[in-house]
């Protein structure tokens, strides 16, 4: 299922070929710089960047007898090299080329997760606009509200994603960082310059200080910014699992020909995508508390954070890859339906005017309380017994004596909740919504 919304290039970042290749950048990388400090001669830098390769299945052969994964790189490598091998990883420790190379995958992830983003947007905007005036009732705790409409929910989507798109911008550009310092961050070894023009062509940052590892507050922030994005599409999920309920029934995800919905019961259409969807984002919060755990390590470094990233790196970031187009795909295909909108409105025979009523008494002299109490007692004669609220207050002297009957219609206007509508579209979309 995931191969069919996620891009191939998102599983190639993380492949062993493209992580060992990121390795050998930032080894000639190193050697680049340091040639052009005097440190390797001229034609070794040539021959290790003519010669300079590996072979997966080789590496894994070495790493069975060296149990070090590094340094079975390093063999392979130096078996394509020869001589010249010697002065690759000069002055390094392992962490310098790990690290430094899970930044630029991570940002090449990143890359990919904004252009995701950038997709989901669009469709959130698209179709904010398409139901911007296509009014349905509000629920809070999940009784009807107030009215307000369809497109506002977009509106609202859009507007957390693209928070989420400025988070992940941040987060992105705080773990697109490299270290080149040595054993534990002295830079006993390797001038500390080294770092910042190895970095520089490498296109990440140096740490500004760093021990053995870059720190891992930077990677929590990534993959806290995934889980958060996660929390958004989930949040969305449920809202259309909600709407596609039976008894609800405003929106639900496309359903095509041929589609089974159960095994069982032919007449089922359930709302897979979306409960999906809601489980999946449980997974990414669980790697980013993972990604947490891992902040805290011993003294300058212990390698308790690398096994949790090695599942955590892929798994969050083709995940999110895939959460990311599904719900795209959901919200560009979502069926909608403002007639079943309309007869849900009607449905507490205009209840959702109550304030209206209660802050025009107030207007008119009563205090909040027995203002309350008025159009309170005649609401709960509309919840027990039906009728329309606007029949049932003009029934009630005690309300009339402040009204006339005309002035009791006037209160029932549904353009008033709506009035300012353009307004908030305005505020999101920065004016957009008018070109």
């Amino acid at each position: 299922m995931i191969e069919r919304y996620t891009r191939p290039e998102m599983g190639r970042i993380w492949t062993l070929e493209n992580k060992y290749r990121k390795w050998l950048d930032v080894e000639i990388a190193v050697c680049e710089v340091m040639a052009e400090d005097g440190k390797i001669p001229a034609e070794d830098l040539q021959a290790i960047k003519t010669k300079a390769g590996f072979h997966v299945e080789r590496i894994a052969e070495i790493e069975q007898e060296t149990q070090h994964d590094v340094i079975a790189f390093l063999t392979n490598v130096a078996e394509h090299v020869g001589p010249a091998a010697r002065h690759i990883h000069e002055g390094l420790t392992s962490s310098d080329v790990l690290d430094t190379s899970m930044g630029m995958l991570l940002n090449e992830a990143g890359a990919l997760l904004l252009s995701d983003m950038d997709a989901l947007l669009g469709v959130l905007k698209r179709r904010a606009f398409e139901w911007k005036d296509t009014v349905m009732i509000g629920r809070s705790h999940g009784i009807h509200a107030e009215p307000i409409t369809f497109g506002l929910k977009f509106a609202l989507w859009y507007a957390e994603m693209q928070r989420n798109r400025e988070r992940l911008v941040h987060a992105t550009d705080s773990v697109r960082t490299g270290k080149i310092s040595g054993a534990v961050g002295t830079y006993a070894n390797v001038h500390p310059s080294v770092e910042k023009r190895v970095c520089r062509k490498l296109g990440i940052k140096p740490a500004s200080i760093s021990s053995q590892v870059v720190q891992r507050d930077r990677h929590a922030e990534f993959f806290t910014t995934l889980a958060i994005i996660g929390s958004t599409i989930e949040k969305i999920a449920v809202e259309i699992r909600h709407l596609q309920r039976t008894e609800v029934r405003e929106a639900e995800e496309f359903f095509a020909e041929g589609q089974k919905g159960s095994s069982a019961m032919p007449h089922k259409r359930n709302p897979v995508a979306s409960e999906n969807l809601s489980g999946l984002a449980r997974i990414l919060r669980g790697n980013a508390l993972a990604a947490m755990e891992n902040v805290a390590l011993w003294h300058e470094r212990d390698i308790s954070h690398s096994s949790v990233e090695r599942i955590i790196g892929p798994d969050s970031t083709i995940l999110l890859d895939y959460m990311l187009a599904r719900l795209t795909r959901v919200l560009d295909r979502l069926t909608v339906y403002p007639e079943n909108m309309r007869r849900n409105l009607e449905l507490t025979g205009g209840l959702f005017f109550s304030q209206q009523a209660m802050l025009e008494l107030t207007r008119r002299g009563l205090s909040r309380e027995e203002a309350y109490r008025l159009v309170q007692r005649n609401a709960m004669k509309v919840w027990n017994e039906g009728g329309h609220l606007r029949e049932v207050l003009k029934k009630d002297p005690e309300v009339m004596a402040h009204f006339s009957e005309g002035e009791i219609d006037e209160l029932f206007y549904l353009g008033y909740h709506l009035k300012h509508i353009d307004t908030i579209f305005n505020n999101v979309f920065e004016g957009s919504w008018q070109e």
